[in-house]
């Protein structure tokens, strides 16, 4: 009986353990930047108007500062076509004229033993050909397409106003991971009025 408590309870662990899944490990470069602390402005009393605290009715959403997160439309269309196409012809003759002794040609006197009526007329030129064609042709096409959304992250402001942005995504598909990771450098004039750029 103890046996068969002591396998019940070792098939238990084995099955237990099976059920753990391991921690995908991302990639800190592409993780979220916090923003940059901005310096706090003292408070005037009496004033009508605060810059501190203000704010604008004519101010849209798009990002501009470190740590602000923009929407990134993924557009990618690429194709190529192959043709190929070949033609090979070859011919080929050969003529072997009869052949001579001394000046004359091979004549077939052998009375019983070749039964001919007449050795004038006996020719040993023969003439040989051969021909080949060959018509192939070939065809292949390849096309790539991505589509879809991946928001970023204003990771750093260059003096002139561009901005560097990264973001990662991850998808899995057929029970695997794939990591779609976007960085690069923007103008803040490409970004439309959603927040976005393509």
């Amino acid at each position: 009986m103890s046996f068969l408590i002591r396998f019940l309870a070792l098939s238990s662990l084995i099955l237990l353990s099976a059920c753990t899944t391991t921690e995908v490990k991302r990639d800190p470069a592409y993780a979220a930047v916090r923003p940059v602390a901005l310096p706090e402005h003292p408070n005037t009393d009496g004033a009508i108007f605060n810059v501190a605290n203000n704010v604008s009715f004519y101010e849209d959403y798009r990002a501009r500062r470190v740590g602000d997160i923009l929407t990134v439309k993924l557009d990618e269309k690429t194709s190529a076509e192959k043709t190929s196409a070949t033609t090979v012809k070859k011919s080929n003759s050969n003529d072997i004229a009869s052949p001579t002794i001394l000046g004359s040609g091979v004549q077939f006197n052998a009375p019983g033993i070749l039964p001919l009526a007449s050795n004038n007329n006996n020719d040993l030129s023969f003439s040989a050909g051969s021909e080949s064609d060959f018509d192939g042709s070939g065809d292949s096409d390849l096309e790539n397409k991505l589509s879809g959304d991946i928001s970023v992250s204003v990771v750093e402001v260059l003096p002139n106003g561009n901005m560097i942005i990264r973001g990662e995504k991850v998808m899995t598909i057929n029970q695997g991971n794939e990591y779609l990771r976007i960085g690069g450098m923007i103008s803040p004039r490409d970004i439309d009025s959603t927040n976005s750029i393509s």
